[in-house]
């Protein structure tokens, strides 16, 4: 949602009161901005202007403090004046920028009012994703047959609708089954995607909803490989057949800084690891990475439970846990490439992408974290209906597009 801009403000609290006023001596000029200000400038601006610090504004909107300082700047540039004043040790708020609160204020209160008044619809549509998804976690937590678990997984996938916009193609990516997703299935593919199911269940025919939005996303052709599962196929089967498509989109012509690797779930655990096997064995990185509520704590440090305790010990099959490339947080991840890490507030996997961004920022990795307002673990699936997840999946898509642009605009 977007919010055009007024041209001329009160310059103060009492002006806004004197409705009607029209003396030009107590207005501040805006010039024309160029297109809307986003909603998200101005919660933003507010939360410093009341905080008068980045630190606990940031906090308090659950982003990092250089997003924050990009969305002030970008309202900035909307708008013309300076509105915030910075130093070493404070932050003030200018003529304009008090006179931009003071505005700003009802506008979000009646947004958040419109909101409120529609939160039935929103809790219909969690309530909606936590139903497709309660038969894998009764069977998950019933300790089923591995069988009826990936036809529970399947049966999910399968309420999801294929984009119209792409068309979906069997290929061998040197000896691996994979489906190509895309809208120009002649392109050579330039995103690989690792589905999620802990390591267990999922497939790359479920996962064609899905790969077509990203798809569409990222504008781009997405590889989605069969890879082996376990506990047929346990560690390090997928992390060979993943680096094996990987190669053959290179084999195809496509420049390493080109590629992006994605995954979601177990699937973002399982990119960290093809990062690392690259990187062990003297290969090219890709150009970026993008990991979807991840799943990296093997060693289950963060957070026990008997589900995951079965997922891991079926995948690891023995091997130590403490193996760096099945548990990337004991990891040195320095010379990995950008990485794009979403997750969702009411997600028991949070914790694992906040402490995957904070190892590999140690580390030196541009790790940037996204936190999404749903209670749901891999939300993206359903972008089909969850506006959340739509919106996760088009930032996830720029991202693919251009890793640096952010960290660009940062620098510049």
């Amino acid at each position: 949602m977007t919010v055009m801009h007024d041209r001329h403000w009160p310059s103060t609290r009492e002006d806004v009161d004197n409705e009607g006023v029209d003396d030009d001596t107590n207005v501040v000029a805006f010039p024309q901005a160029p297109e809307a200000i986003e909603l998200r400038h101005l919660r933003a601006f507010v939360a410093v202007a009341e905080e008068l610090n980045f630190g606990r504004a940031a906090e308090r909107l659950y982003i990092t403090q250089p997003a924050l300082s990009r969305q002030i700047r970008a309202l900035e540039e909307l708008v013309g004046p300076e509105l915030l004043r910075r130093s070493t040790h404070r932050v003030e708020l200018t003529i304009a920028g008090e006179a931009l609160l003071d505005r700003v204020r009802p506008v979000l209160r009646e947004v958040d009012a419109a909101v409120s008044a529609v939160q039935s619809l929103g809790g219909e549509l969690v309530e909606r994703v936590a139903r497709l998804w309660e038969p894998l976690v009764l069977a998950v937590a019933a300790d089923a047959d591995v069988q009826e678990q990936r036809v529970a997984y399947e049966k999910l996938l399968a309420n999801l609708p294929v984009p119209p916009e792409v068309t979906v193609r069997p290929v061998n990516a040197n000896g691996v089954s994979s489906l190509l997703v895309a809208q120009r299935p002649d392109d050579p593919p330039t995103l690989l995607h690792l589905h999620g199911g802990g390591y267990t269940v999922g497939s790359a025919f479920g996962y064609r909803p899905f790969a077509g939005a990203l798809a569409l996303a990222a504008d781009a052709g997405v590889l989605v490989p069969d890879y082996r599962l376990a506990p047929e196929h346990p560690f390090p089967a997928a992390i060979e057949d993943a680096v094996t498509a990987y190669r053959w989109m290179l084999d195809r012509g496509v420049a390493p800084e080109q590629v992006r690797i994605a995954g979601d779930s177990s699937g973002g655990g399982l990119v960290i690891s093809v990062l690392l096997t690259l990187k062990q064995r003297g290969l090219p990185q890709p150009g970026g990475a993008v990991l979807m509520c991840p799943w990296v704590d093997l060693e289950l440090k963060l957070r026990e439970g008997v589900d995951i305790r079965r997922l891991a010990a079926g995948y690891l099959a023995g091997h130590p846990a403490d193996d760096p490339v099945a548990s990337p947080l004991g990891a040195d991840l320095a010379g990995l490439p950008p990485l794009l890490i979403q997750a969702a507030t009411g997600d028991d996997r949070l914790v694992d992408a906040n402490a995957l961004t904070d190892h590999a920022r140690r580390h030196g990795v541009d790790a940037r974290l996204e936190l999404y307002a749903v209670d749901a673990h891999v939300f993206h699936l359903f972008s089909s209906f969850l506006p959340e997840a739509a919106e996760a999946l088009q930032a996830a898509g720029q991202f693919a597009r251009d890793p640096g642009a952010d960290a660009q605009a940062e620098s510049a």
